[in-house]
């Protein structure tokens, strides 16, 4: 039994959102957030803020890819 990746491209699939390489270097371009939590963002959906919220808050397997995200839209 092969273990499901948790990369970026999985992220962004499990969000609903478009997960190539160029669509994930475009969404990171588009947005960015400053001294809010991530899951606070005003371009995510219910969903999405809920399930970024959860994953972090429960410490799962998502975590450190959710972490990884952060800083990319933290960086600009």
């Amino acid at each position: 039994m092969e273990a499901f990746k948790h990369d970026l491209a999985n992220l962004f699939s499990q969000l609903g959102l478009p997960n190539s390489q160029k669509e994930i270097d475009s969404f990171v371009q588009a947005h960015s957030i400053k001294n809010i939590a991530l899951y606070d963002a005003n371009f995510w959906n219910d969903f999405q803020k809920s399930f970024l919220k959860e994953e972090l808050l429960n410490d799962s397997d998502w975590s450190p890819v959710i972490d990884e995200l952060t800083a990319l839209l933290s960086s600009k």
